[in-house]
């Protein structure tokens, strides 16, 4: 067993992907399931993720979700990958997480990111635009407020003040730096841009101050991360994502994941070709021994303390299967 595999933490990211064919309700139901083997398997966490307006996702609102998976869990830490806080009052923010630590104590996570929604569209209904990311430290700062109780507004957040819910941020870009000025965990992306990821721990670790929340920088990396019987087996649990990105980009919209084997009789045009080769590069995946090779080189590069695995794929079966296959590599049974 690896050594540096065995002192790392572990935990999932589900983002509730709709799959094509089938109930768009569905993957809610799949997540809180997934969820269940998780925490049976040994992950540290399981996080759900917030999107809106998104064919693909049915994750639309994560403290929603977070409180269905910790019911139906027992030991497993539990949060959000994240709630996008541009989105939201903070004070709204506080009061839900406020009520999951009360309802979960000690088991719920506060994980929180600065995107606004996907398309114009979205954003409008939202009442939001594209310039309200640029005030997220603002906003995060008057979040961290309500649970400290130091609102100047003379408010208190029931039943959030004093209590003590671990807050991370979702780091993209000016995140990294964001969450080093306020002395917070931080949760960066993606494994297959390497160095632009180690560039941003680096800054990080280097601008980090220390806070009432952590003494000391705690860096999470997240990426996706198959593992199968064969390094093809692997490969083909990368096909259904990789699609929908590849669609997005040409299609302005996210779609359902497909069956891995249309996708690959499917004729794509010279772009389409283009983000779904990209889409397929970069990740972590292959067999149990190729994947250790794989992440005991980038948790060394990093020096990171948790992984969150973000992989997404059509066929639910094999990805619990790689999830089974990576946590033997650092929580082995008998």
């Amino acid at each position: 067993m690896s050594a540096v595999i065995a002192r790392t933490r572990f935990s999932v990211l589900d983002r509730s992907r709709t799959r094509e064919g089938r109930p768009h309700t569905e993957p809610l139901r799949d997540t809180v399931a997934l969820a269940r083997e998780a925490e049976a398997l040994g992950y540290h966490r399981f996080w759900v993720s917030e999107h809106h307006g998104v064919p693909g996702v049915a994750g639309s609102a994560p403290t929603v979700l977070a409180a269905a998976v910790a019911g139906a869990t027992r030991t497993i830490r539990v949060g959000t990958g994240g709630v996008m806080l541009p989105n939201h009052q903070p004070l709204v923010v506080a009061e839900q997480f406020g009520v999951l630590e009360s309802l979960f104590p000690g088991r719920i996570d506060m994980g929180l990111g600065r995107s606004v929604g996907f398309t114009d569209g979205v954003r409008k209904a939202l009442g939001r635009d594209k310039d309200d990311a640029e005030d997220f430290a603002a906003r995060l700062g008057e979040l961290l407020g309500w649970f400290a109780g130091t609102s100047p507004t003379g408010v208190h957040a029931r039943p959030a003040e004093g209590l003590r819910v671990p807050p991370f941020v979702l780091a993209m870009g000016e995140g990294a730096r964001i969450a080093a000025r306020a002395g917070l965990p931080m949760v960066i992306g993606d494994l297959r841009g390497r160095e632009k990821m180690l560039r941003g721990i680096d800054e990080y670790r280097s601008l980090f101050r220390p806070s009432p929340w952590a003494s000391e920088p705690y860096v999470v990396i997240s990426g996706t991360i198959a593992v199968a019987g064969t390094e093809e087996a692997a490969r083909r649990l990368l096909v259904p994502e990789a699609w929908a990105m590849a669609y997005s980009r040409t299609h302005s919209t996210f779609p359902p994941l497909a069956p891995a084997e249309e996708t690959e009789a499917r004729t794509m045009t010279a772009k389409e070709r283009e983000f779904y080769e990209s889409g397929l590069a970069g990740h972590i995946a292959g067999t149990e021994d190729q994947v250790t090779h794989e992440l005991e080189t980038v948790l060394k590069e990093s020096g990171a303390d948790e992984v969150l695995v973000t992989t997404s794929t059509y066929d639910r079966a094999a990805l619990l299967d790689s999830h089974r296959r990576l946590a033997s590599l650092f929580a082995p049974r008998g």
